[in-house]
């Protein structure tokens, strides 16, 4: 076990040194962590925020040139949903993109998935956009690429997955935290917030970091099923949710 956490901690180590795109904090980016995330519940409103004003005071918008860092997709889970033709070419056209990149390559080059780039492809597919009923639902209504880098909602009360900071930035949201100001080692935040009349009550992302960094981290825990990063699994054939978790908060609730 310790020589495969070992392992798993090189591997991470070198998709971390090969995101040629992260953003460097304080040049690329600057955040605002303001009010104290603490204890709540779908019944907390706007007064008792205490974070008045957006995460990033700013961003350099020139990644948004990127593939990468484009195109993201809203909906609900709960609400049966269809994969349209032009949603299909974009993901497909997104995975073309990420296997393009030095962090997908360093999968690919990996004896961990299907051999041959076409089937590689498929399996990442199949993983992260093909829909399945999340757990208190009976139609395909969610994805692991929609849950970990867009975000849903249960019940329309409580937010869950949503753990990618673009998505934060785009939407121009503020947050209650719990971190300490990322510097060029530590690129992530425990935090909470609210959205679409819903509230995050506990989460965690990575700030900084580029889309396909995150998508070769979490291909690679959903592939060897040893996690240093929270990957939960949907009937063994899906990714439900993934996302970074800092150590002082590993036993809080996982959403």
């Amino acid at each position: 076990m310790i020589e495969a956490y070992r392992e798993l901690s090189v591997m991470v180590q070198e998709i971390w040194d090969k995101d040629v795109n992260r953003l460097k904090p304080g040049t690329d980016y600057r955040i605002s962590l303001q009010g104290k995330a603490g204890t709540v519940n779908a019944d907390m409103n706007d007064d008792s925020d205490g974070a008045g004003y957006p995460l990033f005071s700013f961003v350099d918008e020139s990644i948004f040139k990127k593939e990468s860092f484009l195109g993201k997709r809203l909906s609900d889970t709960g609400e049966p949903e269809t994969v349209t033709p032009d949603e299909e070419a974009e993901n497909h056209k997104f995975l073309d993109y990420m296997l393009r990149m030095p962090t997908m390559k360093y999968l690919v080059e990996k004896p961990l998935s299907p051999e041959g780039l076409p089937e590689f492809k498929e399996q990442l597919y199949r993983i992260w956009f093909e829909l399945y009923a999340r757990r208190g639902t009976s139609k395909p209504d969610s994805s692991g690429f929609e849950h970990v880098f867009v975000g849903e909602t249960r019940g329309g009360r409580t937010v869950i997955g949503f753990h990618n900071w673009i998505q934060l930035y785009l939407l121009h949201y503020s947050v209650n935290a719990n971190s300490p100001q990322p510097d060029e080692n530590k690129h992530n935040l425990a935090l909470q917030f609210s959205w679409k009349n819903g509230i995050k009550p506990k989460g965690s992302i990575f700030v900084g970091v580029s889309p396909e960094f995150e998508f070769a981290l979490y291909t690679l825990c959903f592939l060897i099923y040893e996690v240093d990063v929270v990957c939960h699994h949907c009937n063994k054939k899906h990714i439900g949710t993934t996302y970074p978790v800092l150590v002082k908060y590993q036993n809080e609730e996982k959403n």
